[in-house]
């Protein structure tokens, strides 16, 4: 028998369709039920991919027992954290007030005001590692509700007062030190630099993630011209420079390769899962987000860029292959993720033993398999299985043999039970993907990847658009309902300028224009919220300018407005985004990690982003276009003369294509070859 949530288009809230549970969707519905009845709400929030919350539906949401508890003393709400991401900040938030790290399932106990009074995450069905039992716990919250009222009235006065008081000091002034003004996207990226594992890379200990908000940071200060005085010749600052680049590229260097290297990353499918379980990068969490993969094909496309490093192209062409062939919508969009777990474990679909390694491959080739990936008769996970990595370095000749080896396993494991599929098309999720095929393109120019993000692109166009141009969340077999939140908006709109810059289609920067235009219109009110304002009123409307896994909404909101003040001269966006800029640059100064992507984008707007506006027939431009797309360049905006106001007075140069690079309006001599454009991008002050 199943409950209201069959009704849904949500996968994840059609796994719980069928539990015993008396499970409600978000809505007034539910909160109407509970102020009837006079009952606390048990709010339960998870994702489709989430092993944990699979481990806390079979132990708790399917037992009749602990189901019959639910429905006698609780009115019961399910929510997708990717359909409402809104709802997630604003309770994830109440966990960490109780000084817990927050994670999924989130579980919160509201008022029928949705006001919270408890909260944690997974409760196990009987007390164990220090967290108590999930039936013990909901007899107390009921008994609390029923003769303790006062008392969990307070609690909730509490939480409430945390949200006011956290927003505060976000706004906090910080006390200026002495000397010149600080280079905040510096001194974050030197942090990250000396925070990084000497050993296997990444940020701090096990759990550990990719973390690309921070080492993207650190790949634009990397970028940076190093300074010389009029004559040339080196000066103390760049002597400081250098000095500091060296460990800070080392420290980028060593999270790459031991990233691509380890378990994290698929060696057979390609693509990496969300997080590591240990400091080593070996045994991951084996869900593959389309957030984490789209940002890390981004990164190892820049950082190839950078660095020319085909190991790093290779990554990011193994993750696209992954992408493309898993993830893709028939119609063009990208699924939202692969689940952690098949046959009910978790990681059974990717694990090997030596055993299984030589029945796919024969003695000979399942022995240098396990050489190569690691596998031994322990195993390094579960009941003598092994998570495949690379330990071994490898001559040409062995890697050449390892190329037939991998596909030969893939092969083998396509016969095994694969891994469910979250099939919703999650809009901001899209744009992130968007933005990596571009990085990608413009890194390799492969036309694969910009017919990619075009086919992305126009999907969003024709189901994720709302009639006056705004935004749905997510879209699901024919249906789209949310509204679209900060992320979905700016997100897209960084995508369509990457497009644009790809492909100098004028309609994809009249885009990303008009979404800017919605974005500043639903979601400022003396700064960007969240949530659009006409969203249905909540406890708390939340800013969220913390970057998660996923860069904060609010600093991809400002670095598009930023480029599209480059590109259109709109003095409002230029306006805005520097109004956040200074709105949150003490907190940015206080936690340079929680704003690693705002710090981005004041490094996108330090010394004012350079232009290079290509004059002429496009076509005969291209070795102009390649040259500048080949090169990393994180502090430029792209455009075809005649689309901007600053390449009004562009033009070929006797009658061959040209390209001008611009800087505070004011234009260096045309160049009209490459040679000439390496030399006019060299100069300091392009």
């Amino acid at each position: 028998m199943s409950n209201r949530l069959a009704g849904e288009s949500s996968p994840y809230l059609q796994q719980h369709a069928g539990n015993p549970v008396d499970w409600y969707p978000w809505g007034e519905e539910a909160f109407a039920r509970a102020r009837e009845l006079d009952r606390p709400v048990h709010l339960s929030i998870g994702y489709f991919a989430c092993h944990w919350c699979h481990v806390m539906a079979h132990e708790s949401f399917e037992d009749p027992q602990t189901a019959a508890l639910l429905n006698a003393h609780f009115i019961n709400v399910k929510v997708d954290r990717q359909e409402r991401p809104d709802l997630d900040d604003i309770y994830q938030r109440v966990v960490q007030m109780m000084g817990q790290s927050g994670g999924w399932p989130l579980t919160v106990f509201l008022t029928p005001a949705q006001e919270p009074f408890y909260a944690g995450t997974y409760f196990p069905p009987e007390e164990r590692h220090g967290r108590p039992a999930f039936p013990r716990l909901l007899r107390s919250l009921d008994m609390a509700w029923r003769t303790r009222r006062t008392e969990v009235r307070e609690n909730s006065a509490q939480f409430l007062r945390g949200f006011q008081e956290s927003d505060e000091r976000l706004f906090a002034p910080l006390v200026p030190a002495a000397g010149a003004e600080p280079d905040l996207p510096w001194q974050a990226a030197l942090s990250f630099g000396k925070g990084t594992d000497p050993v296997h890379g990444g940020l701090g200990a096990a759990p550990k993630f990719p973390n690309v908000s921070a080492y993207d940071l650190v790949l634009r200060v990397l970028a940076r011209p190093v300074p010389s005085g009029h004559d040339g010749a080196v000066t103390p600052a760049a002597d400081t420079a250098a000095k500091d680049r060296a460990p800070l590229a080392a420290a980028l260097e060593r999270t790459l390769e031991h990233m691509a290297a380890g378990g994290i990353r698929d060696h057979l499918g390609g693509g990496f899962a969300r997080y590591s379980v240990d400091e080593r990068w070996v045994v991951p969490h084996f869900e593959k987000m389309l957030y984490d993969n789209a940002q890390l094909v981004k990164l190892y496309a820049d950082a190839y860029r950078w660095s020319g490093r085909p190991d790093w192209r290779a990554v990011c062409e193994d993750t696209l292959a992954y992408v493309l062939r898993d993830l893709a919508h028939p119609g063009g969009g990208y699924y939202a993720s692969e689940d952690a777990d098949s046959e009910g474990v978790e990681g059974r679909f990717y694990a090997w033993d030596p055993q299984e390694l030589r029945e796919a491959l024969g003695e000979a080739d399942g022995a240098f398999a396990a050489f190569a990936y690691g596998v031994a008769e322990v195993g390094n996970f579960e009941h003598g299985r092994s998570v495949l990595q690379r330990v071994q370095p490898l001559d040409a000749q062995q890697c050449a043999r390892l190329v037939s080896i991998r596909e030969r396993l893939r092969t083998a494991r396509a016969q095994r039970v694969r891994p469910a599929r979250d099939d919703n098309i999650i809009t901001g999720w899209n744009g992130l993907m968007i933005q990596g095929l571009c990085a990608a393109y413009q890194a390799t120019g492969t036309g694969t990847y910009l017919r990619a993000a075009r086919e992305a692109a126009d999907f969003l166009a024709a189901h994720c658009t709302q009639p006056d141009g705004g935004l749905y969340r997510a879209w699901r077999d024919g249906v789209a309902g949310v509204p679209g939140f900060l992320d979905d908006y700016a997100y897209l709109a960084n995508g369509l300028l990457d497009l644009y810059e790809s492909a100098f289609e004028l309609h994809y920067l009249q885009q990303a224009q008009n979404l800017a235009d919605h974005m500043l219109e639903r979601f400022w009110d003396a700064g960007l919220y969240y949530t659009p304002r006409d969203t249905p009123a909540l406890v708390h409307r939340p800013l969220s300018p913390f970057d998660n896994a996923w860069p904060s909404g609010l600093s991809e909101a400002v670095l598009a407005l930023l480029r599209l003040h480059a590109l259109t001269g709109v003095p409002l966006y230029g306006q805005r985004a520097h109004y956040v800029l200074d709105q949150f640059a003490a907190a940015a100064a206080r936690n340079g990690f929680g704003f690693a992507h705002l710090l981005a984008a004041q490094e996108f707007a330090r010394r004012g982003p350079a232009s290079v506006l290509f004059a002429g027939d496009l076509a005969d431009a291209a070795p102009l276009i390649a040259h500048v797309h080949r090169r990393y360049a994180p502090g430029r905006v792209l455009a075809a003369a005649p689309h901007v106001p600053a390449g009004q007075a562009c033009a070929p140069v006797q009658g061959r294509p040209a390209a001008y690079v611009c800087r505070a309006q004011t234009c260096l001599p045309p160049a009209g070859t490459v040679a000439q454009l390496a030399e006019r991008l060299a100069e300091p002050g392009a």
